[in-house]
C-alpha cells in the first residue's frame, strides 16, 4: 500500500471524526467528497482495498467506517512514543494534546543536557538522559522515536534508535540519516516547506 493511500485514509478519518462529532450517522462517498473537497471515486477505490464498507442506498455508517479506518491505520491501540531532543521543538511536540487524543502516548523526552535531565515538560512528560533509551524501549515497548536533535547529531542518534530496536522514526533534523531496510524513516524538514511557500510567493499570483 502506497504512502499516498495511507495519507488519504488519515484524511478520511479526520473527516469522519468531524461528521461524527456533528451527529451525522451516514454519509455517501459523494457526500464526503463534496463536504470536504475530496474525490468520490478515489475514496471508493481506496476503501475497496480493505473490504466493502458501504451499503447501497445508505452509504457508509460514520461510526463503523471510522472504527475500521482506525484499525487499518493501527490506531486501535496505544502507540508509545519517545522524543529525542528536549529543545523547543521537542518539548512543544511532547506537549501537543492532539497526539494523546489519537492514541499516541509520549512516554518521555531524552536529552544529554544536565540542566534538562530530571525536569518535566509543561504537560508532565519527564526528561530523561539519552543513555536510558535502550532501557526505556525495553520497559515501555516504544513504537516510534521522534528525533529533534541538531543535524550533526542526527545520524548517531538514529543509529542508537535503530540499535535499541525501534523500527519507526520521525526525523525533524534537516538531514536525511541512513537506516537499514527494516526501519521506516520519515523526514520532516520544515525549512524545505517554508522554501516551497516562499517560491509560491515569489512566483505565484497572490492577491493583495
Amino acid at each position: 500500500m502506497s504512502e499516498l493511500t495511507t495519507a488519504r485514509l488519515s484524511v478520511y478519518l479526520r473527516c469522519l471524526e468531524s461528521l461524527d462529532a456533528s451527529g451525522v450517522n451516514t454519509v455517501s462517498s459523494q457526500g464526503l467528497a463534496t463536504q470536504f473537497q475530496l474525490n468520490a471515486a478515489q475514496i471508493r477505490k481506496d476503501l475497496a482495498h480493505f473490504g466493502e464498507f458501504g451499503i447501497r442506498g445508505v452509504g457508509y455508517y460514520v461510526k463503523d467506517l471510522k472504527r475500521h479506518l482506525r484499525q487499518i491505520l493501527g490506531l486501535d491501540r496505544s502507540i508509545k512514543v519517545v522524543i529525542i531532543g528536549a529543545g523547543n521543538l521537542g518539548v512543544a511536540l511532547a506537549d501537543y494534546a492532539g497526539f494523546r487524543l489519537d492514541g499516541f502516548d509520549v512516554v518521555a523526552l531524552l536529552d544529554t543536557a544536565r540542566e534538562k535531565v530530571g525536569q518535566y515538560s509543561r504537560s508532565g512528560v519527564p526528561i530523561r538522559h539519552a543513555r536510558e533509551l535502550e532501557r526505556l524501549v525495553e520497559r515501555e515497548k516504544i513504537d516510534i522515536a521522534v528525533v529533534t536533535v541538531p543535524p550533526d547529531a542526527a545520524q548517531e542518534t538514529v543509529d542508537g534508535v535503530v540499535a535499541a530496536g525501534i523500527r519507526a522514526i520521525l526525523n525533524f533534523s534537516p538531514v536525511s540519516p541512513r537506516v537499514p531496510p527494516h526501519v521506516k524513516l520519515k523526514n520532516m524538514d520544515l525549512t524545505i516547506t517554508f522554501e516551497s511557500l516562499s517560491f509560491f510567493l515569489a512566483n505565484g499570483h497572490v492577491d493583495p
